[in-house]
């Protein structure tokens, strides 16, 4: 069968991302076939695009999605024509109307979510999953500074620690973003356009600083993470949308108060089966229990990919982002 796909030919600006229809091989052993109903917008797809992440081109491009399952291939037995499904963080190829995916890396959808809310949270409300709960078990009453409050990580980021019972302190860029994301769990939101975001820290802290900072920034933000952690705090790094952050230095580290670094990435902490599906059961979980909502805030036709993605790369998107095939 014949699908429509975004795909591009070489790295660099949004202008490479190129409409085509490609032909669809029936699915093979351990796959189904996916008609994508709601396909979601990641900075990692930028990445990918950019060049920043190296990618085997020609390449599709997009990481997570949700929809129908509309044929099923051989040695499947979990998933049946019909069932409505959602993957996040899989190999590049979500920007498509048909998508044939290894049934391994799907997971159904529970009846009381939608295919958009699915699309919007699956790998984002997954990353919150692990950064709160596994990289850094995230405590009752701790102070937690989040970096980008406001965007689609930052919103759920916001509502899950509020439902631990940790202190969520946010970080945000202008008026609207940080009223947005005070609506979202957040206890306080620093204005990082017209605050000192490290003298704010330390007098919310009362001068200590807080045990962990999740900061999916970057370069620019690097050295004022570093000055907002208490001594034995872990910097979380989980995204470079300024840039790649500069070298760690071990002696750093310990000047600072024998702090911790790490870099984890969604991928090493839903490698089996087993993590994937627990993972995306806890994200359903918080969905229906009502501790979060999803903020979908802008809705692309998969033929506007160019301007969604000119969009986000200038901050003018706030909350999740989908694409309608």
């Amino acid at each position: 069968m014949e699908t429509r796909v975004i795909i591009i030919n070489e790295q660099g600006s949004p202008s490479v991302m190129k409409e085509d229809k490609i032909e669809l091989h029936p699915p093979g052993k351990g796959e189904v076939l996916l008609r994508q109903t709601a396909i979601g917008l990641n900075y990692m797809d930028v990445y990918q695009r950019s060049g920043y992440y190296p990618l085997d081109l020609p390449s599709g491009l997009g990481l997570e999605a949700a929809g129908v399952v509309e044929v099923v291939g051989e040695g499947v037995d979990d998933l049946r024509e019909g069932d409505r499904a959602a993957y996040g963080g899989s190999a590049p190829g979500a920007y498509a109307e048909y998508r044939n995916m290894p049934a391994s890396r799907l997971v159904k959808v529970p009846n009381s979510i939608s295919d958009e809310q699915s699309a919007a949270l699956m790998l984002k409300g997954m990353t919150v999953e692990y950064l709160l709960n596994r990289t850094y078990s995230v405590k009752e009453g701790e102070p937690v500074l989040f970096w980008a409050a406001a965007g689609g990580v930052g919103l759920i980021a916001g509502q899950w620690g509020k439902a631990i019972g940790a202190r969520m302190i946010g970080v945000a860029s202008g008026s609207k973003k940080c009223a947005l994301a005070l609506a979202h769990g957040y206890d306080t939101v620093i204005d990082r356009n017209s605050e000192d975001v490290v003298a704010r820290v330390k007098e919310i802290t009362n001068g200590v600083g807080v045990p962990v900072a999740f900061d999916s920034i970057g370069k620019v933000t690097f050295g004022q993470t570093m000055d907002c952690l208490a001594p034995r705090g872990y910097f979380v790094s989980f995204g470079t949308t300024s840039g790649t952050v500069p070298p760690v230095m071990a002696a750093d580290l310990q000047h600072r108060g024998s702090l911790y670094f790490c870099r984890p990435t969604l991928v090493n902490y839903t490698s089996s089966r087993e993590e994937l599906v627990n993972s995306a059961t806890s994200v359903f979980s918080m969905i229906e229990n009502g501790d979060i909502k999803i903020k979908i805030n802008q809705r692309y036709p998969l033929s506007k990919v160019v301007q969604a993605h000119t969009d986000l790369e200038a901050g003018l998107t706030t909350g999740s982002t989908i694409f309608t095939s």
